[in-house]
């Protein structure tokens, strides 16, 4: 067995986030974003001989960060807000869900200039969809999830090859001041805005999620000095975020040309996301990056039902490698990957093929 070098980064408070499902269409299903799957993944990795590192709690400000004050405080006390004000029992529904949205056509303004007095219309102005439900722990997971993803950087500034940020929620659907896709807060945009603390004068974030990441391009859309490079599905195919990840994406003022977007057709296997790949480090040595931060998801794969791509366990294997070649400072920060089944094995052929390359 070859046993796992870099260390995992792991918080039990990820089980706080327990949402139960979601609403897609109007229709309640059951979610695949819930505690098991975190569990699932750590005794995977614990069984691969990883070692484990307990996340530090960090306080608010790693996600301050990276995220607008009134949004935080506004997911701060959101599920308090709904218990006070009966909705356990009036509709009778446990978790925060909005009903209206602040649409930039519901108003001249981009934004209305005060928040509404109820929560349920409040956070209509942070979420971009119903499925991404509230829970009484969530808030907590999901600053943990920063934490972890903030430790693990830290650790690699410290002088370690590379950390790996085992958390949940993800993060890389979580804007400046929204949530949705199943994220709260963007746990690689805060790893990416902590190496840039720690000295790391320019950073790139690769993103093989099978879905782009809308909210950590948006964070650091007009800043030069993090890439944010990606590889996924085509949005025009119908997939998620639906609305951005197009190619002509590239970033404004100071942050033009530091975002790259390869959307792949569904149906795409490893030779071609291995290419793209290839092209988004290309991008990432161009930019002259000090230090690298992954989007880990897993959801490329064939068998996962969140993602058309075809990506073979061999795939990932091989992407780690290429992601080694760059032989730079590395945190890795997991964001997708729903066969639970194999969620733990594709992780470890991404890490495996990283630390079999990087040294």
């Amino acid at each position: 067995m070859t046993v796992l070098r870099m260390p995992v980064v792991w918080t039990d408070r990820h089980r706080g986030h327990a949402p139960e499902g979601g609403y897609w269409m109007g229709v309640r299903l059951a979610g695949d974003e819930e505690p098991e799957r975190g569990d699932v993944l750590r005794d995977q990795l614990l069984g691969a001989g990883a070692t484990i590192v307990s996340a530090p709690d960090l306080g608010p400000d790693p996600v301050l960060a990276v995220h607008d004050a009134a949004f935080v405080d506004c997911l701060r006390r959101a599920h308090a807000e709904w218990v006070a004000a009966g909705h356990l029992s009036e509709p009778g529904q446990p978790h925060v869900v909005p009903y209206i949205f602040a649409t930039p056509g519901f108003s001249a303004r981009a934004r209305p200039s005060r928040p509404p007095a109820s929560i349920r219309a409040e956070i209509g102005l942070y979420a971009t969809d119903t499925m991404t439900l509230i829970s009484d722990g969530t808030y907590r997971a999901a600053c943990a999830a920063v934490h972890a993803s903030v430790h693990a950087a830290d650790l690699v500034a410290d002088g370690l090859p590379a950390a790996y940020a085992a958390v949940r929620p993800p993060g890389h659907h979580a804007g400046p001041a929204y949530f949705g896709g199943s994220c709260y807060f963007n746990n690689a945009a805060a790893s990416a805005q902590h190496l840039r603390a720690r000295g790391f004068a320019s950073v790139a974030i690769v993103d093989i999620d099978a879905h782009q990441g809308n909210g950590t391009q948006e964070i650091f859309w007009s800043r030069g000095d993090v890439l944010y490079a990606s590889v996924h599905v085509d949005p025009a195919a119908g997939w998620y975020p639906h609305f951005v990840g197009y190619a002509d994406e590239i970033g404004e003022g100071d942050g033009l040309g530091a975002t790259l977007n390869l959307p792949l057709p569904p149906g795409t296997g490893d030779h071609e996301w291995l290419a793209a790949i290839e092209q988004l480090l290309r991008a990432a040595q161009q930019h002259g990056s000090e230090a690298l931060v992954v989007s880990l998801g897993v959801d490329a794969a064939a068998d996962d039902p969140e993602s058309p791509l075809r990506v073979t366990a061999g795939g990932f294997r091989a992407a780690g490698a290429l992601l080694g070649t760059l032989g730079l400072p590395t945190v890795f920060v997991q964001e997708g990957g729903y066969d639970l089944p194999r969620l733990g094995s594709l992780v470890l052929e991404v890490l495996h093929g990283f630390e079999e390359r990087h040294g």
